[in-house]
């Protein structure tokens, strides 16, 4: 499956999304300050969520976190975080630019329609959309590319038959584990279904996580995961309601850097009696051989308590040992020499 230009799955390197969602808070110039920071943390994409108001909520829907006082409701949060088409087109252009990969999960049909006229190269499905399969339905409908599907908030049977309608339209995808839970505790971070979610489906898996640690993302990256999703903030104590379970630019970093060094491991396999031999110069130089504990003149007659074992492994090897007893010094030698056979008759 490929991403823009870029293939995900198999023995290619974690996919990194960085999640802006409405970190931006609304302001324009805020996001094209997250575009810089996620080029900078080494994200291959970037994603932000497109909300319009009045296609996607009513002045009934509640607030999940209600932060600003600005907002008389849910609906006028979600007007507030709207852009114009040609500002989304800004932004799309601004990431390519700094090297990152465009994306943005559609709330509505009309968000999906804007989206379209952008040519993203996928399409991310959010955990609530996904258990209520409609907007699902509508991008299998009206558009094409792979799908990335987080599953938050479904169940096994719900998401087997999600996995069966993205089959049916033949379209590439690959699912996000995801605990829809803001900051999800580390105890509740359900790595173990990774593994689960290889095995059942066969396709590209993915964490997309809310913690605000960096550690279930180490941890997914070391079982297999193909791409990550991580919410990245400026800073911890930024305003908005995703602050606590996003990393910063900093951590984020630290995901991108173990992700690329895990890949280097993983692509690079050896095989032990190689590292063995290349080991061959250290082995001598960590290695003992036989000498004296004591000073001896000519003529000495070895026995096994004048004899110890000191470095490095150039001199008689110390399995001969047996071989040496009885013989006799043809030279004086001390303690600070390794006995050689040209020492003895």
């Amino acid at each position: 499956m490929k991403i823009g230009h870029k293939r995900i799955g198999g023995k290619n390197r974690c996919f990194l999304i960085a999640e802006i969602a409405q970190a931006h808070d609304g302001s324009l110039a805020m996001a094209y300050n997250y575009v810089d920071a996620a080029a900078e943390a080494g994200a291959d994409a970037i994603k932000f969520q497109t909300h319009i108001a009045e296609a996607e909520s009513t002045r009934e829907e509640r607030f999940r976190t209600k932060r600003s006082p600005q907002d008389a409701s849910r609906y006028d949060y979600w007007k507030r975080m709207e852009f114009s088409p040609q500002q989304w087109s800004g932004l799309s252009r601004h990431a390519k630019k700094k090297g990152l990969i465009f994306l943005s999960s559609p709330f509505s049909d009309a968000a999906v329609c804007l989206l379209k006229k952008m040519k993203i190269p996928a399409w991310k499905i959010g955990s609530g959309e996904t258990a209520s399969k409609i907007l699902l339905d509508y991008v299998l409908k009206h558009t094409k590319g792979p799908i990335l599907l987080s599953s938050g908030m479904s169940k096994w049977n719900e998401i087997d038959k999600v996995v069966k309608a993205i089959r049916r339209s033949k379209r590439k995808f690959a699912l996000f584990h995801c605990v829809s839970e803001y900051p999800t505790p580390l105890r509740r971070a359900g790595l173990n279904l990774l593994r689960e979610y290889q095995t059942r489906y066969g396709v590209p898996i993915g964490l997309s996580d809310h913690s605000g640690s960096i550690y279930p993302s180490l941890g997914a990256i070391a079982l297999g995961a193909s791409l990550i999703e991580t919410h990245l903030v400026l800073h911890r104590n930024m305003y908005g309601p995703d602050a606590t379970s996003s990393l910063t630019k900093e951590e984020f970093r630290i995901v991108r850097e173990f992700a690329d060094a895990w890949f280097i491991m993983q692509k690079n396999q050896v095989n032990k009696n190689t590292l063995a031999a290349d080991a061959r110069q250290m082995r001598i130089q960590f290695g003992r051989s036989l000498a004296l504990r004591k000073a001896c003149p000519r003529g000495t007659k070895i026995t096994e308590d004048l004899l110890t074992y000191k470095k490095p492994g150039t001199g008689i090897p110390v399995e001969c040992q047996r071989n040496i007893i009885g013989k006799v010094l043809t030279k004086s030698k001390k303690p600070d020499q390794l006995l050689c056979w040209g020492d003895l008759k």
